[in-house]
């Protein structure tokens, strides 16, 4: 499973930084590191929306404050 954070300018001041930070936290603490590969990418173009995710050709908008959710629903429930 490949999870895609926007590193780009207006999600990097919307908390891209902390996101990836958690979602590198929360994989490694599930054991995922062989089934999970974090990426980042620039400009998804939907800049409006908070933190772009993408996992394969999901979009999710993703905040510091929700992460864990994202994580628990959409990578833990499907790894």
């Amino acid at each position: 499973m490949k999870v895609t954070v926007c590193i780009g300018s207006s999600c990097h001041i919307k908390g891209s930084r902390l996101v990836v930070e958690q979602l590198q936290n929360l994989i490694s603490e599930n054991h995922l590191e062989n089934t999970v590969e974090l990426a980042g990418t620039f400009c998804l173009g939907q800049c409006q929306k908070g933190v772009c995710v993408t996992i394969g050709d999901d979009f999710f908008s993703v905040t510091p404050e929700n992460v864990v959710e994202f994580f628990n629903e959409n990578v833990l429930a499907k790894a």
